[in-house]
């Protein structure tokens, strides 16, 4: 992870940590993409991100075929995108799943931290790409209205960061 800065870990764990909702793209098995909507519980320093899942999903047995995925992020309200591809693996770490478990989690693992079925996530981020508009939408209208008006793309109506894990 040298390309990585903490302060790159920092700004994209920034960006989506008031996101609570990420859609998750797997590959299937006809070669066609499905997304589904998963919790995101954490982003560790070394570019790791965790969700919880049942090893007897569909998600799980696409991931465990095609382990290459995209999770993408958004806040519209907030003018805040964020694209992460990885590698998945599945995987049983009951002292992981006690340090994510809270109240929502039990809903889908009624047996806790004893379910069989209880698994983990775990995506080793490639790379990672955020758009941040977060200059006021005043602001942005007008930088938008100009850009229309003078026939060049619109300037400084936000930030736009790529970060390469590997």
């Amino acid at each position: 992870m040298s390309q990585v800065t903490e302060g790159a870990i920092k700004d994209l764990r920034s960006k989506i940590s008031s996101i609570r909702f990420g859609m998750l793209t797997t590959l299937n098995d006809d070669e066609s993409l499905s997304s589904r909507p998963m919790t995101q519980q954490s982003l560790e320093d070394s570019g790791i991100l965790w969700f919880f899942i049942s090893d007897t999903s569909q998600l799980a047995a696409d991931i465990n075929r095609h382990p290459k995925i995209n999770v993408t992020f958004a806040n519209p309200s907030d003018s805040i995108y964020v694209a992460i591809s990885g590698h998945a693996e599945i995987i049983k770490f009951k002292e992981k799943a006690a340090e994510l478990w809270n109240p929502a989690v039990a809903v889908w693992f009624p047996e806790g931290l004893d379910d069989p079925h209880l698994s983990l996530i775990k995506l080793s981020i490639y790379n990672a790409e955020y758009w941040d508009s977060h200059t006021n939408k005043m602001l942005k209208i007008f930088s938008i209205a100009k850009a229309a008006f003078v026939g060049e793309p619109p300037a400084d109506i936000g930030e736009h960061q790529k970060i390469n894990f590997k």
